[in-house]
C-alpha cells in the first residue's frame, strides 16, 4: 500500500540521510526503482511530473500501475506516490486519484497567493492523512516548461510557508534540474543554514540531484535535507544502455526487438542508478 512521506521524511531528518525521490516515466521506470528500494530496503518516493502523469494516461493510471505493482512484486518498503511541482489544480487531482503525498509548486506566485493556495491544499492533506511539499524560490533549469534560474529562497519566505503546516519544504538554494552547467556556482549553504535556522524540524528537500558533486549532497544532509529528486541521471542511464545495445546490433540479431529484450539494458541501468543514489543517500536498510 502506499504511505504519505510524513514518517520516512521525519525518519530521515533525525538520523541524517536522505529518502531518494525517483521520478517514473513509464512501466519500466516504476518497476525498476520499486524492486531496488526493496533490494536496498530503503523506503522511496517514487515522483510524478505532470507531463509524465498525462504521458502515462493520467493519474489514475499511474495510481493503478503503482498499486498494482506493489502488491504483485511483494513489496514491502514503505512507498510515496508524489505529484512533483504540481499546480494546484494538478494537486488537487491527484489527491483525488489516490496519490500518497503531492507537491504544490506556488514558487512562481506572489508569497501571499503561495500561502493561500498552500493553506487550502494543507487543510485537504490533513483531513486525508496525505503529505504535502511547498515550494518557496524557483530551482532553476526548465521542468515541464517551468524555467526557474537556479535563485536562492528566501528564509523569512520559508518560514511563513513552513508554520501553514506543510510537511516538507523545498527551498532554491542555487539547485537547478537537469544537466548541471559548466559555470554553476555550487549549493548556497549559507541559505541552507538560514532556512534550517527559520523552519525548524521541517525536512527539507533537494530538487536537481543530478549531477550535485556527492560531498556536497552529503552536506546538504547534514544540514537537514530530507528528501532528495532525482530524475535526469536515470534518463540519462536508460539512454546511454539503450543506445549501446542498439549500436552493438543485438536489437537485429534472434528477438533482439522484442522490447522486453530492447528495454532491458535500459531497465537495470536505472536500476544500478537508484542504488548508488540510495548508497549516497543513506536510505539503505533504513525501511
Amino acid at each position: 500500500m502506499l504511505v504519505s512521506a510524513k514518517e520516512m521524511l521525519n525518519k530521515a531528518r533525525e538520523g541524517k540521510y536522505a529518502v531518494g525521490q525517483f521520478n517514473i516515466n513509464n512501466l519500466e521506470w516504476t518497476k525498476a526503482i520499486l524492486l531496488t528500494a526493496q533490494e536496498c530496503n530503503s523506503p522511496v518516493i517514487l515522483g510524478v511530473s505532470e507531463g509524465a502523469g498525462k504521458y502515462m494516461c493520467g493519474y489514475k493510471t499511474v495510481v493503478g500501475m503503482v498499486k498494482g505493482m506493489i502488491e504483485e512484486l511483494n513489496i514491502t518498503v514503505p512507498v510515496a506516490l508524489h505529484l512533483d511541482h504540481g499546480s494546484f489544480e494538478g494537486a488537487k487531482a491527484c489527491i483525488n486519484a489516490g496519490f500518497s503525498s503531492v507537491m504544490f509548486d506556488g514558487s512562481h506566485y506572489s508569497i501571499e497567493e503561495n500561502i493561500a493556495k498552500t493553506t487550502e491544499l494543507v487543510n485537504a492533506c490533513n483531513v486525508l492523512g496525505l503529505s504535502l511539499e511547498a515550494e518557496v524560490g524557483s530551482i532553476g533549469g526548465e521542468e515541464d516548461g517551468v524555467i526557474g534560474a537556479g535563485e536562492c529562497a528566501d528564509p523569512n519566505e520559508c518560514k511563513m510557508i513552513a508554520d501553514l503546516g506543510v510537511t516538507m519544504l523545498a527551498a532554491g538554494i542555487g539547485n537547478i534540474h537537469g544537466k548541471y552547467p559548466e559555470n554553476w556556482a555550487g549549493l548556497s549553504f549559507e541559505t541552507l543554514a538560514a532556512v534550517k535556522e527559520k523552519v525548524g524540524d521541517m525536512p527539507l528537500v533537494l530538487h536537481g540531484g543530478t549531477g550535485i558533486p556527492a560531498d556536497m549532497i552529503k552536506k546538504a544532509i547534514s544540514l537537514g535535507v530530507a528528501k532528495i529528486n532525482v530524475n535526469t541521471e536515470c534518463q540519462l542511464a536508460f539512454q546511454a544502455a539503450t543506445r549501446e545495445y542498439i549500436e552493438a546490433g543485438k536489437d537485429l540479431s534472434g528477438k533482439g526487438f522484442d522490447p522486453r529484450k530492447l528495454l532491458a539494458p535500459g531497465f537495470e541501468a536505472i536500476k544500478a542508478t537508484v542504488k548508488e543514489k540510495m548508497e549516497l543517500f543513506g536510505s539503505i536498510n533504513k525501511a
